[in-house]
């Protein structure tokens, strides 16, 4: 337990104090493109080990391969910090098999990012179950949840409340809109799974963060507005001018201002936040409340 600070003192508040991921071990899902490509570069780049998971292995493998580049050769882990790792986490089996696989290798782990999702886009009136439905549900949101609890043996493993683990949930600002048909769905399209399975990550993220706050595991849930991925594509082939014009910022999401955000939530500053969920949008969501 940290002593309290005397009024006359003030601890170590530098950066490296404060921001520094050297070291931990992470685990990224679907980290072989979009936003967890990125969110792994940042790790990466900061001095940290990451298994980047997913169905294609190919694709990993020239992930990793470029990601190791730009990792620090004199850091803890050289230009060997990438890992690629094939899984298919679409149901328990598949969350049970990797974290066994990362249980072979570490001994513990500091960072979860439970990234992989999709979505599916389909007209109202004939919108399908198994598709739409449930590979939405199960990948974006049990799937969470499952990778969460297969890894807590290693995430609890010597951890405080001033070093703790960072479970990472990525969520949507679509979890806060109820516009399903919109320019990233296509013309008499909609998304209309998708957003409740982003709201249902946000509360599932604060079951958890209440669940776990005692093993010193801190669970947030990260909130991307449009950034350029697989999913959004579409969208930003189609109508980028239309989407740009949406977000005050006048641009979309890049890789620095979510990787950013990871290293908060993962170092030491981000010891004393669980249950955040925290918008990455460039104030989109600003949009949708009138000004007076």
């Amino acid at each position: 337990m940290p002593k309290d600070v005397a009024p006359d003192e003030m601890p170590d508040m530098t950066l490296p104090a404060l921001f520094s991921v050297k070291g931990k071990i992470a685990v990224v899902t679907g980290g072989g493109s979009g936003l967890g490509k990125m969110m792994s570069a940042a790790l990466v780049q900061n001095g940290a080990k990451v298994y980047i998971a997913s169905r294609k292995l190919d694709e990993l493998e020239r992930v990793a391969k470029l990601l190791n580049e730009g990792a620090p050769a004199d850091g803890p882990f050289g230009r060997e910090a990438c890992i690629p790792i094939k899984a298919d986490i679409q149901n328990k089996a598949g969350c049970d098999a990797l974290a066994a696989e990362i249980s072979a290798r570490e001994k513990s782990l500091d960072i979860l990012i439970n990234n992989s999702g999709l979505t599916w886009g389909a007209a109202l009136t004939d919108f399908p179950e198994e598709k739409g439905w449930d590979r939405v549900f199960d990948l974006n949101v049990k799937s969470q949840f499952y990778m969460t609890v297969a890894l807590l043996p290693l995430l609890e493993v010597n951890k405080s409340n001033t070093h703790h683990a960072s479970v990472i949930n990525v969520a949507s600002v679509a979890a806060y809109s109820p516009m399903a048909s919109n320019p990233l769905a296509g013309a008499g399209s909609g998304t209309y799974s998708y957003q409740p399975s982003k709201a249902a990550s946000l509360h599932l993220t604060r079951t958890l963060a209440f669940e776990l706050a005692d093993r010193f595991i801190m669970v947030n849930a990260l909130c991307p507005g449009v950034f350029p991925s697989r999913m959004t594509s579409y969208g930003l082939t189609e109508s980028r001018d239309l989407l740009e014009a949406g977000q005050p910022t006048g641009r979309v999401g890049l890789p620095e201002d979510i990787g950013g955000t990871v290293i908060m939530l993962a170092s030491r500053a981000g010891s004393h936040i669980t249950g955040a969920a925290i918008s990455i949008d460039g104030g989109q969501m600003l949009q949708y409340i009138p000004k007076l």
